[in-house]
């Protein structure tokens, strides 16, 4: 797992207080809204296990691999992961220093812990419900006869039955218990293997009437279900159905239902994140669906499937985007100047005349002049826009081949006068710089230098500088990320150094492809070409 500097760029409050304006800096990008349906538990630990929920939804609880420890969240919205707050921690080191997932009873006075050390369940007592402050540990149960590498546990709503899942059986395993909650009076009974949809499995899980089981696992990152013709009766059970969670490089680790059965809560440990997915109809997998908060998100599907660029008006009441399906630039007008979510199409201009494979859009601050680079000419095209910031009136003017420096065109930016220009290179893996002796006149380029980013990025995608060229930030698709570099000589690239990096998303977009600043350095945003969709950050 690669771990950023810095704040991940996760929604999702991380516990801690709200800083000042950092523009410029992406270690402090964030979505610009907060979204109900996931959140990031990255600050407490990188290596979430399980996740449970007090009974009301008022209280999350997580495990983390990293600290060997239990967190404890609060939310002030019943079941609504945007208002989570973490509050405090428990060790449970002491005992087993792989914890992998946990249970509570029902009235949160006891709290069990499955881990891969000790391959045993590990019972605490709550002196205050639900407080794990409060935790004292008072006995094991060793399942490893059963399995070498639990992942899981869960237990029948009245304590007189417990599950295990592990990795080594691939199945869930079935115990008994003579006294209810009690675990030292557990004894093994059966099995259910689970190896024909998921060969690493995570968690499980059991509707509240034992009539359904879901599994989750890192395999096929898939939430599958189950149904038992005997309630609790593992060996009765028979597969249902199956969801793909729709994120990519998810891998799953721990797994909670709604008591309703109207949402299902997924731990996440490649981005560290608890998602939510709203079922249409209870408990049935196939329903699930999850919701993008639309102040962060905009697609553009309708109009482009393969985006590859986004660039803004200099208010942001207008946002372009460069597509490879149409070879055209699409304009949107924003109702509310920077919000994506207030964004309408108003029209398009091809440019297949001159590249049927665009990758890079640039405009001229005042608007009047458009640049566009692509692979099938390996060239730069200048167009003049009669009526400045209005793509229909575009005209071609002339072009600049690149072709000697660069393979692959992907991206095209200009200093803030006109009189430098610079072109990503996804095959060169390189910025390379030129300069123009009329400003913005792209047939008096010439070429000056490159500067190589394949130390972090073999397939970069997008580019972008500050305003003061002080800045530039490459966003590439080996890691889906988004790199920031300083220049100690202003728009010179041989003086850059790499700063940092940063995970663009929750989910991480799949295919960033562009990556575009507001004027003050305080919003970011990027464009997907798998989600054919703008995503926007702010930098605070």
């Amino acid at each position: 797992m690669r771990i950023p500097l810095g704040l991940r760029a996760a929604a999702g409050n991380t516990g801690g207080p709200v800083g000042p304006s950092n523009p410029w800096d992406i270690d402090y990008a964030s979505f610009t809204g907060t979204p109900e349906n996931w959140f990031y538990i990255g600050g407490q630990d990188l290596g979430i296990g399980g996740v449970t929920f007090k009974s009301d939804g008022t209280k999350m609880y997580t495990v983390g691999g990293n600290n060997d420890s239990i967190y404890e969240y609060n939310l002030s919205t019943a079941w609504s992961l945007g208002t989570a707050t973490y509050v405090q921690s428990f060790d449970v080191s002491g005992q087993d220093t792989a914890p992998q997932g946990l249970h509570f009873k029902p009235d949160g006075t006891v709290l069990y812990v499955i881990g891969n050390t000790g391959d045993s369940v590990y019972q605490y007592s709550l002196s205050t419900a639900w407080n794990i402050s409060t935790a004292s540990y008072i006995q094991s149960f060793s399942v490893a006869s059963q399995e070498t590498g639990p992942s899981g546990v869960f237990f029948k709503t009245d304590g007189t039955k417990m599950y295990v899942i592990g990795i080594s059986g691939d199945d869930v395993n079935e115990y008994d218990l003579s006294t209810a909650w009690d675990i030292s009076t557990a004894s093994y009974l059966q099995n259910f293997s689970v190896a024909a949809q998921e060969t690493n499995p995570q968690d499980v899980f059991f509707k509240d009437d034992g009539t359904k089981m879901y599994i989750t696992g890192g395999n096929t990152a898939r939430l599958q279900e189950y149904s038992l013709s005997t309630a609790w009766d593992v060996s009765t059970a028979t597969y249902v159905q199956d969801r793909v969670y729709g994120v990519a490089n998810i891998i799953p680790r721990g797994l909670f239902f709604k008591s309703d059965g109207s949402a299902v809560f997924v731990a996440d440990a490649e981005y560290e994140n608890i998602y939510k997915y709203d079922l249409g109809t209870a408990w049935d997998v196939s329903t699930a669906s999850f919701t993008y908060p639309s102040t962060d998100y905009f697609s553009v599907a309708t109009e482009e499937t393969a985006p590859k660029d986004i660039y803004f008006k200099d208010d942001g009441t207008k946002m372009y985007v460069l597509g490879n399906t149409g070879d055209d630039v699409n304009e949107y007008l924003l109702s509310t100047a920077w919000a994506i979510h207030t964004a309408s199409y108003t029209q398009s201009f091809s440019v297949a005349g001159k590249e049927t494979t665009p990758n890079g859009l640039f405009f001229k601050s005042d608007g009047a002049e458009m640049y566009i680079v692509g692979n099938t000419s390996d060239s730069a095209h200048q167009y003049t826009l009669s009526t400045p910031w209005d793509v229909s009136t575009a005209s071609f003017t002339r072009s600049f081949s690149v072709q000697s420096q660069v393979q692959a065109p992907e991206s095209v930016f200009f200093k803030d006068d006109g009189t430098k220009m610079y072109v990503l290179d996804s095959a060169g893996d390189d910025v390379n710089e030129y300069s123009l002796s009329t400003a913005w006149d792209i047939s008096t380029a010439s070429y000056v230098q490159a500067f190589s980013v394949s130390t972090q990025d073999t397939v970069p995608t997008g580019l972008f500088f500050k305003s003061d060229g002080t800045k530039m930030y490459v966003v590439g698709q080996s890691g889906d990320d988004i790199n920031e570099y300083s220049l100690s000589t202003a728009w010179d690239v041989s003086t850059a150094s790499y700063e940092k990096v940063n995970i663009l998303i929750p989910f991480r977009t799949r295919s960033p492809e562009g990556v575009f600043f507001k004027p003050d350095g305080g919003k970011m945003f990027i464009i997907d070409s798998t989600d054919d969709a703008v995503w926007a950050f702010t930098i605070s």
